[in-house]
């Protein structure tokens, strides 16, 4: 197969840990020249000397992408040092889940999810696009999710701010027609990329699980002690039942390895036995 991501500027946000991360590897691996940005720099940085020190081209810049002129910065960086950005991966976001009953504890968060999840990806389309278009060639990939696709309970913040990234990608695409090509990732639940952390209620991921809920609580509960049937955690295994993080990396990985004109719009991800109803 041919390796379409090798040679290509990849800069990614949310690159010290998580999908990032593995993106930022799985890239670097196939000859990509990675720009990682996170708010935590030194993470970045751990990520990005690790891929050099296995041979691969990496770099890293602390960047808080709810500010647009740190955004622009990590992408003139990656210009500075590559001579181009190819691909702009908008992957850093939080997951506040709560009920709107939860408002007092979970308002603060919710702020910071719009900063992050919508003002973030804008900032990181926004820096990507003079350079791109002066190229005439570039490619957006922004992480949303499944919550994107319809509201539920216990995820009013959240599921909007996935929305509002499906809408402002394919309007991107739209208005670049035949300049920047742009591919919306939707994974579902992935409770071992440590985005749970940020959720403010637990009990607000009912509203995706709907009737299979106790049966997702009591797998992340065995699970977490050890119990969990180890050949439904197998992906080999047509009840795989809980994804693993490099998956979505795959698909990542998957959107750049195409020609320049083949765009592959919009993947959704999940395991074939996992809980989630949208």
């Amino acid at each position: 197969m041919t390796n379409h991501v090798e040679g290509k500027s990849i800069v990614i946000t949310g690159g010290g840990g998580g999908f990032g991360k593995l993106v930022a590897e799985k890239a670097a691996a196939l000859g990509a020249f990675v720009t990682l940005g996170d708010i935590d720099g030194a993470a970045a940085e751990a990520v990005a000397s690790a891929i050099t020190a296995s041979g691969g081209k990496a770099q890293a810049r602390a960047t808080d992408v709810t500010d647009l002129a740190q955004c622009q910065a990590l992408v003139r960086q990656a210009v500075s040092a590559y001579g181009r950005i190819d691909v702009m991966v908008n992957n850093a976001g939080i997951m506040p889940l709560a009920f709107f009953s939860d408002h007092e504890a979970a308002y603060p968060a919710w702020q910071r999810c719009i900063d992050i999840n919508i003002k973030g990806v804008l900032n990181g389309m926004i820096a990507a696009y003079d350079p791109m278009m002066q190229q005439a060639r570039g490619q957006v990939i922004n992480i949303s999710s499944i919550y994107g696709n319809f509201p539920v309970v216990g995820a009013a913040v959240y599921g909007a701010s996935k929305a509002a990234v499906n809408v402002m990608g394919e309007s991107l695409r739209l208005e670049s027609r035949g300049k920047i090509k742009v591919t919306t990732i939707k994974p579902t639940g992935v409770p071992a990329t440590g985005l749970s952390a940020s959720v403010i209620n637990p009990a607000a991921s009912v509203g995706i699980l709907g009737q299979n809920a106790p049966e997702f609580m009591a797998m992340v509960s065995d699970m977490q002690a050890g119990t969990f049937p180890a050949e439904r955690l197998d992906p080999q295994n047509i009840d795989y039942a809980s994804l693993a993080p490099e998956h979505i990396a795959d698909a990542v990985i998957h959107a750049i390895n195409q020609p320049w004109g083949v765009s592959l719009g919009e993947i959704t991800v999940r395991a074939a036995g996992d809980h989630f109803i949208l």
